[in-house]
């Protein structure tokens, strides 16, 4: 077993099968070490996407929802929501079902502050961690490419803000987990001051569109991190990877 849902032990056939179509696909070369912690890491990272995929079937038969088809989650969408819960997403319509089920939440914050300068472009790395990282660099980002840095978290967004550019920036922690960015000129240049300039959701920076995916990708986060810590149970050896309990949780340069 990989885990309990609801009760029921779940196969840890799902995961080797899981493991061995990665292994036999075309990012086999960029995968850890057989045996390695590195490679026990990815198992309990594919456990959780597979709790959780397993969790969002049992739960939309529950309310009669049929699933939902659709594209793959853009980089920054997938940013938002979390790597295990993007991951899911991706590969499951029922996750995707769910999804569109949650109601919205839009802070009220979101609304009501006041307008920002005009929006600016910049190429822009990151990385979201589970817990606050003991050290980081530049060289664990992700690049995002040249993105609106506006379209970001808030939390981050706000704090590339108030850091010129070039500047690493973190870590920030809001409700998806501890953001590290860094942004660098786009194609348009530096603006005044060398800042990154962000424009405020709801005050003509993002368009009311914009600001309600953005509202039910937060709401979606939130309900499945309450509906997992209420029905998944983790097996010893499978724990998020994030958990400091466990031995291979730890960084190293």
């Amino acid at each position: 077993m990989i885990g309990w849902v609801d009760g029921r032990p779940v196969p840890r056939g799902l995961l080797d099968r899981r493991v061995a179509e990665l292994r036999g696909g075309p990012l086999r070369a960029a995968l850890p070490v057989p045996g390695s912690s590195e490679d026990r890491q990815l198992a309990r990272w594919l456990t959780q996407v597979i709790l959780t995929e397993v969790l969002c079937e049992g739960e939309a038969a529950r309310l009669g929802l049929a699933p939902v088809e659709g594209p793959a989650l853009d980089r920054l969408a997938a940013v938002e929501l979390g790597s295990v819960n993007a991951a899911a997403y991706n590969a499951s319509p029922w996750v995707k079902a769910l999804f569109r089920h949650v109601p919205v939440e839009i802070p009220s914050a979101w609304r009501s502050r006041a307008a920002a300068p005009a929006e600016e472009v910049a190429l822009v790395r990151h990385r979201l961690y589970a817990r606050r990282p003991a050290t980081w660099s530049e060289a664990d980002l992700e690049s995002l490419g040249e993105i609106a840095p506006a379209t970001l978290p808030a939390a981050i967004a706000g704090a590339l803000a108030e850091q010129p550019y070039g500047t690493l920036v973190g870590p920030v922690q809001d409700a998806l987990g501890w953001h590290v960015a860094i942004a660098v000129p786009g194609s348009g240049g530096v603006p005044d001051g060398g800042h990154v300039a962000v424009a405020v959701p709801g005050s003509g920076g993002v368009p009311d569109e914009g600001l309600e995916e953005a509202g039910r990708r937060r709401a979606f986060a939130r309900w499945l991190d309450r509906l997992r810590a209420d029905r998944v149970e983790l097996v010893p050896g499978l724990e998020h990877p994030g958990d400091p309990r466990q031995p291979d949780n730890h960084h190293k340069h």
